[in-house]
Protein backbone atom coordinates (compact mmCIF):
# COMPACT_ATOMS: atom_id res chain seq x y z
CA UNK A 1 0.00 0.00 0.00
CA UNK A 2 1.25 3.82 -1.34
CA UNK A 3 2.69 5.39 2.14
CA UNK A 4 -0.07 8.75 1.63
CA UNK A 5 1.61 12.10 1.08
CA UNK A 6 2.81 14.23 4.25
CA UNK A 7 2.57 17.54 1.14
CA UNK A 8 -1.41 17.67 0.56
CA UNK A 9 -0.14 20.16 -2.35
CA UNK A 10 2.66 21.81 -4.31
CA UNK A 11 2.79 24.83 -1.49
CA UNK A 12 3.27 22.65 1.71
CA UNK A 13 6.26 20.82 -0.61
CA UNK A 14 7.58 24.23 -1.11
CA UNK A 15 7.46 25.45 2.28
CA UNK A 16 8.82 22.71 3.62
CA UNK A 17 11.68 22.75 0.96
CA UNK A 18 12.10 26.70 1.76
CA UNK A 19 12.33 25.68 5.54
CA UNK A 20 15.40 22.71 5.37
CA UNK A 21 18.09 24.89 3.58
CA UNK A 22 20.27 21.36 5.57
CA UNK A 23 19.02 19.43 2.63
CA UNK A 24 20.22 22.05 0.01
CA UNK A 25 23.01 22.44 1.88
CA UNK A 26 23.78 18.46 1.42
CA UNK A 27 23.54 18.67 -2.39
CA UNK A 28 25.76 21.40 -3.10
CA UNK A 29 28.13 19.79 -0.91
CA UNK A 30 28.17 16.44 -1.06
CA UNK A 31 30.87 13.87 0.86
CA UNK A 32 33.69 13.59 -1.79
CA UNK A 33 33.52 10.44 -1.07
CA UNK A 34 30.12 9.54 -1.67
CA UNK A 35 28.52 8.65 -5.24
CA UNK A 36 25.46 10.69 -6.31
CA UNK A 37 23.34 7.26 -5.67
CA UNK A 38 24.76 7.39 -2.30
CA UNK A 39 23.98 10.63 -1.67
CA UNK A 40 20.09 10.20 -2.55
CA UNK A 41 19.50 7.72 -0.81
CA UNK A 42 21.13 9.20 2.51
CA UNK A 43 18.64 12.31 1.80
CA UNK A 44 15.76 10.05 1.72
CA UNK A 45 16.39 8.41 4.64
CA UNK A 46 16.49 11.94 6.26
CA UNK A 47 14.06 13.99 4.02
CA UNK A 48 10.51 12.57 2.89
CA UNK A 49 11.06 11.18 -0.93
CA UNK A 50 8.97 14.46 -2.26
CA UNK A 51 11.08 16.53 -0.91
CA UNK A 52 14.47 14.72 -1.72
CA UNK A 53 13.03 14.96 -5.78
CA UNK A 54 11.70 18.57 -5.54
CA UNK A 55 15.58 19.78 -4.08
CA UNK A 56 17.33 18.34 -6.63
CA UNK A 57 15.28 19.26 -9.71
CA UNK A 58 15.26 23.21 -8.52
CA UNK A 59 19.16 22.49 -7.89
CA UNK A 60 18.83 21.37 -11.67
CA UNK A 61 16.86 24.03 -12.56
CA UNK A 62 19.06 26.85 -11.21
CA UNK A 63 21.69 25.67 -12.53
CA UNK A 64 20.55 26.03 -16.10
CA UNK A 65 19.27 29.25 -15.22
CA UNK A 66 22.59 30.91 -14.24
CA UNK A 67 24.12 29.09 -17.49
CA UNK A 68 21.12 31.03 -19.20
CA UNK A 69 22.05 34.31 -18.17
CA UNK A 70 18.28 35.29 -17.66
CA UNK A 71 18.41 36.17 -14.05
CA UNK A 72 21.75 37.44 -11.98
CA UNK A 73 20.43 35.93 -8.95
CA UNK A 74 19.31 32.18 -10.46
CA UNK A 75 21.01 30.40 -7.99
CA UNK A 76 19.19 31.53 -5.13
CA UNK A 77 15.66 31.28 -7.02
CA UNK A 78 12.49 29.59 -6.84
CA UNK A 79 11.90 28.28 -10.29
CA UNK A 80 10.18 25.56 -12.25
CA UNK A 81 11.40 24.35 -15.66
CA UNK A 82 8.13 25.79 -17.61
CA UNK A 83 8.40 29.05 -15.45
CA UNK A 84 12.14 29.60 -16.19
CA UNK A 85 11.35 28.74 -19.98
CA UNK A 86 8.41 31.30 -20.17
CA UNK A 87 9.92 33.81 -18.35
CA UNK A 88 11.31 37.60 -19.06
CA UNK A 89 14.72 37.51 -18.50
CA UNK A 90 16.58 40.43 -16.47
CA UNK A 91 17.40 43.16 -19.69
CA UNK A 92 14.21 42.74 -21.33
CA UNK A 93 12.10 42.99 -18.21
CA UNK A 94 13.89 46.07 -17.15
CA UNK A 95 13.56 47.59 -20.50
CA UNK A 96 10.03 47.09 -20.72
CA UNK A 97 9.22 48.20 -17.08
CA UNK A 98 10.89 51.69 -17.96
CA UNK A 99 7.46 52.43 -19.32
CA UNK A 100 5.44 51.82 -16.21
CA UNK A 101 4.91 53.72 -13.26
CA UNK A 102 2.54 53.93 -10.17
CA UNK A 103 0.61 50.65 -9.82
CA UNK A 104 0.57 47.87 -11.93
CA UNK A 105 -0.89 44.31 -12.31
CA UNK A 106 1.38 41.72 -13.71
CA UNK A 107 -1.14 39.28 -14.58
CA UNK A 108 0.06 35.62 -15.57
CA UNK A 109 3.05 36.79 -13.30
CA UNK A 110 4.89 32.83 -13.50
CA UNK A 111 8.00 32.75 -10.91
CA UNK A 112 7.69 36.59 -11.22
CA UNK A 113 10.45 37.83 -13.71
CA UNK A 114 8.39 40.63 -14.93
CA UNK A 115 7.27 41.36 -11.14
CA UNK A 116 11.16 41.46 -10.00
CA UNK A 117 11.59 44.57 -12.24
CA UNK A 118 8.43 46.46 -12.68
CA UNK A 119 8.74 46.28 -8.63
CA UNK A 120 11.43 48.36 -8.70
CA UNK A 121 9.64 51.24 -9.88
CA UNK A 122 6.17 50.49 -9.07
CA UNK A 123 3.84 49.02 -6.47
CA UNK A 124 2.94 45.53 -8.28
CA UNK A 125 0.02 43.47 -7.65
CA UNK A 126 1.24 39.79 -9.12
CA UNK A 127 -1.58 37.47 -10.02
CA UNK A 128 -1.70 33.79 -11.07
CA UNK A 129 -4.17 31.30 -10.85
CA UNK A 130 -1.41 28.71 -9.47
CA UNK A 131 -0.74 29.33 -5.84
CA UNK A 132 2.51 27.96 -5.87
CA UNK A 133 3.71 30.16 -8.48
CA UNK A 134 2.04 33.04 -6.85
CA UNK A 135 4.62 31.78 -3.55
CA UNK A 136 7.47 31.57 -6.11
CA UNK A 137 7.08 35.06 -7.04
CA UNK A 138 7.04 35.90 -3.39
CA UNK A 139 9.63 34.35 -2.55
CA UNK A 140 11.62 35.51 -5.38
CA UNK A 141 10.48 39.01 -5.14
CA UNK A 142 12.68 39.01 -1.45
CA UNK A 143 15.78 37.36 -3.01
CA UNK A 144 15.96 40.65 -5.33
CA UNK A 145 15.36 43.43 -2.43
CA UNK A 146 11.26 44.13 -4.02
CA UNK A 147 9.30 41.88 -1.89
CA UNK A 148 7.67 45.18 -0.07
CA UNK A 149 6.58 46.32 -3.41
CA UNK A 150 5.00 43.42 -4.13
CA UNK A 151 1.60 41.43 -3.33
CA UNK A 152 1.07 38.28 -4.95
CA UNK A 153 -3.29 37.70 -5.78
CA UNK A 154 -4.26 34.00 -6.34
CA UNK A 155 -7.21 34.78 -9.39
CA UNK A 156 -8.37 34.32 -12.61
CA UNK A 157 -7.75 36.94 -14.67
CA UNK A 158 -9.78 36.52 -16.93
CA UNK A 159 -12.58 37.05 -14.27
CA UNK A 160 -13.81 40.51 -13.14
CA UNK A 161 -12.02 42.09 -10.85
CA UNK A 162 -9.80 45.50 -9.93
CA UNK A 163 -8.82 47.40 -12.97
CA UNK A 164 -7.16 50.68 -11.44
CA UNK A 165 -3.88 50.91 -12.65
CA UNK A 166 -1.76 50.01 -15.84
CA UNK A 167 -1.39 46.50 -16.79
CA UNK A 168 1.30 43.69 -17.83
CA UNK A 169 0.37 40.40 -18.47
CA UNK A 170 2.44 36.84 -20.26
CA UNK A 171 -0.71 34.41 -21.77
CA UNK A 172 0.68 30.95 -21.43
CA UNK A 173 1.73 29.79 -24.59
CA UNK A 174 1.32 26.54 -23.34
CA UNK A 175 -2.07 25.78 -21.67
CA UNK A 176 -2.72 22.60 -20.40
CA UNK A 177 1.02 21.37 -20.37
CA UNK A 178 0.81 21.52 -23.99
CA UNK A 179 3.22 21.92 -26.59
CA UNK A 180 3.84 25.36 -27.24
CA UNK A 181 0.94 27.63 -29.33
CA UNK A 182 2.47 30.51 -31.82
CA UNK A 183 -1.71 31.58 -32.52
CA UNK A 184 -2.77 33.78 -29.75
CA UNK A 185 -6.61 32.35 -30.33
CA UNK A 186 -4.59 29.16 -28.51
CA UNK A 187 -3.25 30.87 -25.34
CA UNK A 188 -4.46 31.27 -22.41
CA UNK A 189 -5.83 34.16 -21.69
CA UNK A 190 -7.01 33.85 -25.87
CA UNK A 191 -7.34 36.74 -27.89
CA UNK A 192 -11.11 37.41 -26.72
CA UNK A 193 -10.01 37.99 -23.05
CA UNK A 194 -6.59 39.70 -24.18
CA UNK A 195 -8.62 42.30 -26.17
CA UNK A 196 -11.21 42.93 -23.28
CA UNK A 197 -8.34 43.51 -20.57
CA UNK A 198 -7.21 46.22 -22.99
CA UNK A 199 -10.39 47.54 -22.97
CA UNK A 200 -10.44 47.70 -18.88
CA UNK A 201 -7.25 49.31 -18.74
CA UNK A 202 -5.67 52.62 -19.09
CA UNK A 203 -2.78 51.12 -20.36
CA UNK A 204 -0.06 48.58 -20.32
CA UNK A 205 2.11 45.91 -21.70
CA UNK A 206 1.25 41.89 -23.33
CA UNK A 207 3.71 39.69 -23.93
CA UNK A 208 4.12 37.36 -27.21
CA UNK A 209 6.18 35.21 -28.74
CA UNK A 210 7.84 37.27 -31.77
CA UNK A 211 6.92 34.21 -34.02
CA UNK A 212 3.25 34.30 -32.75
CA UNK A 213 0.80 35.82 -35.19
CA UNK A 214 0.08 39.11 -33.98
CA UNK A 215 -0.33 41.22 -37.35
CA UNK A 216 -3.51 42.47 -37.42
CA UNK A 217 -4.78 41.36 -34.11
CA UNK A 218 -5.15 43.97 -32.16
CA UNK A 219 -6.09 47.82 -32.91
CA UNK A 220 -4.31 51.44 -31.91
CA UNK A 221 -1.13 49.83 -30.62
CA UNK A 222 2.55 49.62 -30.69
CA UNK A 223 4.64 46.12 -31.43
CA UNK A 224 7.86 46.72 -30.06
CA UNK A 225 9.98 43.50 -31.12
CA UNK A 226 12.88 42.95 -28.36
CA UNK A 227 16.01 41.63 -29.48
CA UNK A 228 19.09 40.01 -26.86
CA UNK A 229 22.47 39.74 -27.61
CA UNK A 230 21.07 39.12 -31.84
CA UNK A 231 18.06 36.80 -31.08
CA UNK A 232 14.41 38.49 -31.13
CA UNK A 233 13.18 37.32 -27.57
CA UNK A 234 9.85 39.36 -27.42
CA UNK A 235 6.91 40.64 -29.42
CA UNK A 236 5.11 43.56 -26.80
CA UNK A 237 1.90 44.82 -27.65
CA UNK A 238 1.77 47.98 -26.03
CA UNK A 239 -1.92 49.97 -25.82
CA UNK A 240 -3.20 52.47 -24.22
CA UNK A 241 -1.59 55.27 -23.07
CA UNK A 242 1.93 53.48 -22.71
CA UNK A 243 1.61 52.85 -26.89
CA UNK A 244 3.76 55.07 -28.88
CA UNK A 245 3.14 57.08 -31.71
CA UNK A 246 4.14 54.62 -34.12
CA UNK A 247 2.68 51.33 -35.19
CA UNK A 248 6.28 49.47 -35.05
CA UNK A 249 9.06 49.23 -32.99
CA UNK A 250 12.90 47.22 -32.82
CA UNK A 251 15.22 47.43 -29.84
CA UNK A 252 18.29 46.09 -29.72
CA UNK A 253 19.41 45.15 -26.06
CA UNK A 254 21.98 45.31 -24.02
CA UNK A 255 22.71 48.69 -26.94
CA UNK A 256 19.32 49.72 -26.14
CA UNK A 257 19.33 51.57 -29.55
CA UNK A 258 15.61 51.64 -30.94
CA UNK A 259 13.73 52.20 -34.30
CA UNK A 260 10.12 53.22 -34.45
CA UNK A 261 8.24 53.73 -37.96
CA UNK A 262 5.66 52.76 -39.80
CA UNK A 263 7.19 49.62 -42.23
CA UNK A 264 5.22 51.29 -45.31
CA UNK A 265 7.11 54.39 -44.71
CA UNK A 266 10.12 53.46 -46.53
CA UNK A 267 11.11 51.70 -49.55
CA UNK A 268 14.88 51.34 -50.74
CA UNK A 269 16.38 49.54 -54.49
CA UNK A 270 17.39 46.21 -55.07
CA UNK A 271 20.90 45.99 -56.14
CA UNK A 272 23.99 43.65 -56.81
CA UNK A 273 26.20 42.73 -53.53
CA UNK A 274 28.28 46.60 -53.31
CA UNK A 275 31.16 46.18 -51.30
CA UNK A 276 29.90 45.01 -47.85
CA UNK A 277 27.15 42.94 -47.55
CA UNK A 278 25.22 43.46 -44.10
CA UNK A 279 23.15 40.66 -41.64
CA UNK A 280 20.02 42.66 -40.30
CA UNK A 281 18.76 42.22 -36.43
CA UNK A 282 15.77 39.46 -36.38
CA UNK A 283 14.03 42.37 -34.73
CA UNK A 284 14.16 44.49 -37.10
CA UNK A 285 13.30 41.99 -40.01
CA UNK A 286 10.00 40.87 -37.41
CA UNK A 287 9.42 44.30 -36.58
CA UNK A 288 8.75 45.24 -40.83
CA UNK A 289 11.48 47.95 -40.31
CA UNK A 290 14.05 46.68 -42.91
CA UNK A 291 13.69 49.30 -45.75
CA UNK A 292 13.51 51.82 -42.87
CA UNK A 293 16.79 50.44 -41.47
CA UNK A 294 18.33 50.47 -44.90
CA UNK A 295 16.88 53.83 -45.68
CA UNK A 296 18.59 55.26 -42.83
CA UNK A 297 21.93 53.73 -43.23
CA UNK A 298 21.74 54.82 -47.08
CA UNK A 299 22.01 50.58 -47.93
CA UNK A 300 20.08 48.44 -50.87
CA UNK A 301 18.79 45.37 -50.53
CA UNK A 302 19.49 42.27 -52.56
CA UNK A 303 16.06 41.15 -53.51
CA UNK A 304 12.78 41.15 -52.40
CA UNK A 305 12.79 37.66 -51.03
CA UNK A 306 16.27 38.31 -48.90
CA UNK A 307 16.56 40.32 -45.79
CA UNK A 308 20.19 40.78 -46.42
CA UNK A 309 21.77 44.74 -47.09
CA UNK A 310 24.53 46.05 -49.47
CA UNK A 311 26.63 48.85 -49.34
CA UNK A 312 29.50 50.75 -50.34
CA UNK A 313 31.81 51.18 -46.92
CA UNK A 314 31.44 49.21 -43.44
CA UNK A 315 29.47 50.33 -40.88
CA UNK A 316 29.64 50.14 -36.81
CA UNK A 317 25.52 49.40 -35.72
CA UNK A 318 24.14 47.36 -32.99
CA UNK A 319 21.37 46.11 -35.74
CA UNK A 320 24.47 44.61 -38.19
CA UNK A 321 26.57 42.06 -39.03
CA UNK A 322 28.87 43.44 -41.47
CA UNK A 323 30.78 41.26 -44.14
CA UNK A 324 33.52 41.81 -46.78
CA UNK A 325 32.47 40.78 -50.17
CA UNK A 326 35.28 38.67 -51.89
CA UNK A 327 33.19 37.86 -54.94
CA UNK A 328 29.77 36.27 -55.85
CA UNK A 329 29.03 33.17 -57.64
CA UNK A 330 26.59 30.61 -58.82
CA UNK A 331 25.27 28.11 -55.78
CA UNK A 332 26.87 25.11 -56.95
CA UNK A 333 29.01 22.86 -55.65
CA UNK A 334 31.72 22.91 -57.91
CA UNK A 335 32.22 26.84 -57.69
CA UNK A 336 32.36 27.14 -54.15
CA UNK A 337 34.75 24.32 -53.79
CA UNK A 338 36.87 26.30 -56.17
CA UNK A 339 36.23 29.67 -54.23
CA UNK A 340 36.93 28.36 -50.91
CA UNK A 341 40.77 27.08 -53.00
CA UNK A 342 41.27 30.26 -54.40
CA UNK A 343 40.53 32.03 -50.98
CA UNK A 344 42.58 29.82 -49.09
CA UNK A 345 39.60 29.16 -46.59
CA UNK A 346 40.45 27.19 -43.72
CA UNK A 347 37.01 27.68 -41.76
CA UNK A 348 33.60 28.96 -43.02
CA UNK A 349 30.87 30.45 -41.51
CA UNK A 350 27.78 29.14 -43.97
CA UNK A 351 24.93 31.75 -43.69
CA UNK A 352 21.21 31.26 -45.44
CA UNK A 353 17.66 33.06 -44.70
CA UNK A 354 15.52 31.38 -47.02
CA UNK A 355 17.18 29.33 -50.06
CA UNK A 356 16.86 25.72 -48.43
CA UNK A 357 20.29 24.69 -47.85
CA UNK A 358 21.63 21.63 -45.56
CA UNK A 359 24.42 23.73 -43.79
CA UNK A 360 26.44 20.94 -42.79
CA UNK A 361 26.66 18.92 -45.70
CA UNK A 362 27.53 21.67 -47.50
CA UNK A 363 30.36 22.10 -45.17
CA UNK A 364 31.19 18.40 -45.65
CA UNK A 365 32.28 18.80 -49.33
CA UNK A 366 34.29 21.98 -48.46
CA UNK A 367 38.20 21.43 -49.30
CA UNK A 368 39.10 23.96 -46.16
CA UNK A 369 42.86 23.50 -46.35
CA UNK A 370 43.81 26.82 -46.05
CA UNK A 371 44.64 29.49 -43.40
CA UNK A 372 41.70 31.84 -43.59
CA UNK A 373 38.44 32.16 -42.13
CA UNK A 374 35.85 32.68 -44.57
CA UNK A 375 31.78 33.57 -45.14
CA UNK A 376 29.78 31.59 -47.77
CA UNK A 377 26.18 33.58 -47.70
CA UNK A 378 23.96 31.37 -50.06
CA UNK A 379 21.11 34.23 -51.01
CA UNK A 380 19.04 35.30 -53.73
CA UNK A 381 20.42 37.91 -55.69
CA UNK A 382 18.12 39.88 -58.58
CA UNK A 383 16.03 36.98 -58.81
CA UNK A 384 18.86 34.70 -58.90
CA UNK A 385 20.34 31.92 -55.85
CA UNK A 386 23.84 32.88 -55.65
CA UNK A 387 26.26 32.45 -53.34
CA UNK A 388 28.07 35.62 -51.73
CA UNK A 389 31.63 34.75 -50.44
CA UNK A 390 33.19 36.89 -48.29
CA UNK A 391 34.66 37.44 -44.95
CA UNK A 392 33.83 39.20 -41.88
CA UNK A 393 34.70 42.70 -41.11
CA UNK A 394 36.13 43.14 -37.65
CA UNK A 395 36.68 46.41 -37.70
CA UNK A 396 33.03 46.92 -37.60
CA UNK A 397 32.27 44.85 -35.00
CA UNK A 398 30.97 46.11 -31.73
CA UNK A 399 33.25 45.39 -28.67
Amino acid sequence: MTEPSPFPDESSLLRALRASPALFEAIAHPDSKETEFHLQQRLRNEFPVEMVVAALTLQDIRRKAAASGKFTRADQMWLTPTGLEQATSEPIARHKAQRFSGTVWDFCCGIGGDSLALALRCEVHSVDLDAAMCLRTEWNAEIYGVHERVRTVVADVSQPGNRAGLLHIDPDRRPGGQQRMRRIEDCSPNLEVLRTLMSEFRGGAIKLSPASNFGGKFANVEIELVSLHGECKEATVWFGELAGDQPFRATSLPSGETIAAEPLSARVDITPPRAFVFDPDPAIVRAGLLDVLAERLQLTRLDDAEEYLTGDQPLRSPWLQTFRVLEVIPNNDREVRAACRRRDFGSVEIKCRHLPIEVERVRRKLPLEGSRAGVLIFARVLGKAQVIVGERNAESLLG
